[in-house]
């Protein structure tokens, strides 16, 4: 049988489950999809785009940061690594720290506690309703114009379950004011989404997903060189590890638990966070989405941190009470030096996932926001983010600090990075240099 010579970026995997039910598995970048110039082909196999699609994901954490053990003394290429920030030296290349933004609509006069406006200014640029966000987030603006050709518009993806219980605080994702797109928090649910299973079978080790697509795996191999032959192999190997991970996460992990009593179950978050980083950096190779928000704890977040050694308090509370303390402030520090890296261990899975001519990293943004500053004080100035990959030429290895809006930098990237129009998000005020 011939080699493939074009093969369309948007192919699948498909089969059917016990039940009926269709699967479908996402193919990852292979030679075949890609044209000599290194550019995709697009569905019909026999044309290429002009270039390989970019992807933005939008990572939060909550409660905000200790801004002495967060944000670098030095700007530009020569920043020291600060001690949370030290997850990511690895990637100095890859990553672009930003300080100094402004997030003035949290300031407006609105209801509820500081969190409240905060998280709405941050996502919409608007003012807290009562129930929710003031207008859509800004990465679901960006899905409206990346989002169509995928199968998924966008993706929402959460890890840490504990919060509050407002939907202001559960929800980093708004389609409209007051309209969330809540987080896929449990990896089972997350897995059947992406590959179309809803069965039980694979999760009681009785059969692999796998098993549905083996005919057409086998089709499609047969047409396809040795690289990748091997290529696809790989991925469907890692497939199969993570359904196993999953299948091996004890039976509570799927249910959620937004507010555990005292003492309750404390559940290992970082065995979560990598799952559900992998699933959807498998979804972002795919080509299953284009555009996904991660929420990897709640805004005025309630988690406790046995990994660490940390569970005399929660997330909220260790941001405030003994904070200013010496202990409290290196208990602050290592909570979010493993958010940090999480943050890193997501970039390093994008760095390793080869597309085109070079890797997923490079045709993704990835931008790292918390709904404050400083933590204890709530801050809504000086706001400190991370920018990561290098789609669109965006400027790498540096620490800036800048002056501007978040609606300002949003912009920014939608444009210059992601080479899209949309419109003047609400705090816009004008496009900041030295990003792209």
């Amino acid at each position: 049988m011939p080699v493939i010579n074009a093969l369309s970026r948007r192919t699948f995997l498909r089969g059917m489950g016990l039940s009926g039910a269709m699967i479908r598995i996402g193919v990852p970048a292979l030679e075949a999809m890609f044209s000599p110039n290194g550019t995709a082909y697009a569905a019909s196999g026999k044309v290429a785009t002009s270039e390989i699609e970019t992807r933005f994901l939008l990572w939060f954490n909550g409660n905000g940061i200790p801004e002495r053990y967060w944000i670098p003394r030095e700007t530009g290429p020569d920043f020291e690594f600060t001690p949370c920030l030290n997850p990511l030296a690895p990637f100095r290349k890859d990553i672009h720290i930003i300080t100094g933004l402004d997030s003035p609509a949290a300031r407006l006069p609105g209801p509820g506690n500081s969190h409240y406006p905060s998280m709405s200014a941050l996502v919409s640029g608007k003012v807290y309703t009562g129930r929710g966000a003031g207008g859509p987030s800004i990465d679901q603006l960006i899905a409206q114009k990346l989002g169509q050709e995928s199968r998924f518009r966008s993706l929402q993806v959460g890890v840490c379950q504990e919060s509050f219980g407002e939907s202001i605080q559960r929800n980093l994702s708004w389609a409209d004011r007051d309209r969330p797109l809540p987080p896929e928090m449990i990896p089972h649910r997350l897995f059947d989404r992406l590959f179309g299973s809803k069965e039980e079978h694979w999760i009681d080790r009785q059969k692999s997903i796998l098993d549905a697509v083996e005919d057409d795996a086998a089709s499609l191999k047969s047409k396809l060189g040795s690289q990748d032959k091997a290529r696809l192999d790989e991925y469907l190997t890692s497939v199969r590890d993570l359904e196993r991970s999953i299948a091996s996460l004890p039976p509570e992990y799927k249910q959620v638990v937004e507010r555990p009593p005292d003492g309750g179950d404390l559940k290992d978050w970082p065995r979560i966070a990598k799952l559900q980083s992998d699933l959807l950096v498998h979804a972002l190779a795919s080509h299953q989405t284009r555009v996904a928000s991660y929420m990897l704890t709640k805004c005025q977040g309630l988690s406790r941190f046995p990994w660490l050694g940390h569970t005399a308090q929660r997330h909220h509370e260790y941001t405030h009470g003994e904070v200013e303390t010496p202990k409290g402030m290196r208990i602050l520090r290592d909570i979010c030096r493993w958010h940090v890296e999480e943050f890193a261990y997501l970039v390093g899975r994008l760095k390793a996932t080869p597309e085109g001519e070079g890797t997923l990293l490079d045709h993704t943004c990835l931008l790292l926001v918390h709904e404050h500053a400083e933590a204890n004080a709530h801050k809504n100035n000086g706001l400190a983010l991370i920018l990561a990959g290098h789609t669109g030429g965006m400027k790498t290895g540096l620490h800036t600090r800048t002056i501007g809006t978040l609606g300002d930098l949003y912009v920014t990237l939608a444009g210059e990075a992601l080479k899209t129009d949309i419109g003047k998000f609400p705090t816009f005020e004008r496009k900041l240099t030295g990003f792209v």
